[in-house]
């Protein structure tokens, strides 16, 4: 058979075997949608101090691998250290501050209804001597009376046996015997006289002992003020005491904040600390990269998710290992297309208007431990097989 003969066979066969080929590629990727944009996540946990200070010495290095709650960072210590023995000592104060207002309030419980009998009986004994002493005024005064009545018929007498004398009716002897008594009526009427200044005297001590009384009787009636007074001190007291118990507890937080530890076993990437820095909690010191917790995210295009949903099976390879193939599975699928999130989301209201497919984020879980390390970045090929 001649060449030009053998050409329409030829063309023929080439042309069937295009079409077994385009048939099996179409049953091969049938009910299955792929994309070559997707990359390995994980989480990256930045670590800054808590408290602010510098740096004592750093722990770590750049890609060492840490586990949870060991040392990476260890800042000075002293200030805190300090802060913290303050602390101790303002609640020892507060302690005995509230011991004080304790025994204050039992003093006063005990001491105030106490007060308050003696300032009654106190004012009792203040308003019997006040009577006693207006019945001795009364007294002094009627003896001043009779002393008086006595003086006159003295002072009478004396008049009438001197005027006898004189006559020579009366012997001398009976004017001295009327002098005598007539002196010793005006001694008893002075010293009456004296008695009495002394009774108004002591009735004007009476009534100001009774006066006296009366305030220290107002002053132990406010027993019950003064025990409310007391409790209301022994509160303070005792809130002091709190506030001084949280102020030592923040210190000795702030105190063991001064050393850095792992959040989680991770890789240490991206260290910018250095020993002797000043640190505070606004700058990130390094990061933590989580190697046992990482996925895929897989961005489809939008005119690929038209089948696709959670739980479906994936196949996923790693640019880094090759041909080798991963199985997974779709756990969930984003709320809106990357763009929506970008800096500056697109607004197709304004300008020309050009239609670009979009892309949405799939998040890709493996089934069970990969058995190679995967990091975050990694870039990756996913097939979801969105038909059995």
């Amino acid at each position: 058979m001649t060449r030009r003969k053998r050409t329409p066979f030829l063309i023929a066969g080439l042309s069937a075997a295009a079409v077994l080929v385009s048939g099996a590629w179409y049953l091969l990727h049938l009910g299955r949608e792929s994309t070559d944009d997707a990359q390995v996540e994980g989480r990256v946990m930045s670590v800054s101090p808590r408290v602010a200070g510098q740096v004592l010495r750093v722990r770590v290095e750049d890609n060492q691998v840490v586990d949870a709650g060991e040392v990476l960072v260890e800042l000075d210590p002293a200030d805190y250290a300090a802060k913290l023995d303050a602390a101790r000592a303002d609640l020892a104060a507060a302690r005995a501050a509230a011991d004080g207002a304790r025994s204050t309030l039992t003093l006063t419980e005990k001491a105030a209804p106490a007060n308050l009998v003696q300032a009654r009986g106190g004012l009792i004994a203040a308003t019997f001597s006040l009577t006693s002493a207006e019945a001795e005024i009364e007294q002094a005064r009627a003896d001043l009376a009779a002393a008086d009545s006595r003086q006159s018929l003295a002072e009478i007498n004396l008049k009438r046996t001197r005027a006898l004398v004189e006559s020579n009716v009366t012997p001398a002897a009976d004017l001295d015997q009327r002098q005598s008594e007539f002196d010793a009526a005006s001694a008893q009427y002075q010293r009456e006289r004296a008695r009495l200044a002394a009774a108004l005297a002591g009735r004007a001590g009476s009534g100001g002992g009774v006066v006296l009384a009366k305030g220290r009787l107002s002053a132990a009636q406010t027993a019950a003020e003064q025990v409310a007074s007391a409790r209301a001190a022994l509160a303070l007291a005792e809130a002091k005491t709190l506030q001084a118990e949280a102020a030592l507890k923040l210190a000795e937080l702030n105190l063991s904040y001064t050393t850095v530890r792992a959040p989680h076993r991770g890789v240490i990437s991206r260290r910018t600390v250095e020993q002797g820095q000043s640190v505070g909690p606004e700058r990130p010191l390094l990061a933590i990269v989580p190697l046992d917790d990482v996925w895929v995210v897989a961005n489809f295009k939008e005119d690929q998710l038209a089948g696709m949903s959670a739980g479906q099976s994936t196949t996923v390879r790693l640019d880094t290992y090759g041909r080798r193939k991963f199985r997974g599975h779709v756990e969930s699928i984003a709320g809106a297309t990357g763009a929506r999130f970008a800096l500056l989301p697109p607004d197709n209201a304004t300008g020309n208007f050009v239609k670009v497919v979009q892309r949405i984020p799939v998040l890709i879980r493996l089934d069970g431990p990969a058995g190679v390390e995967l990091r975050p970045g990694m870039s990756a090929d996913v097939t979801v097989r969105t038909k059995d």
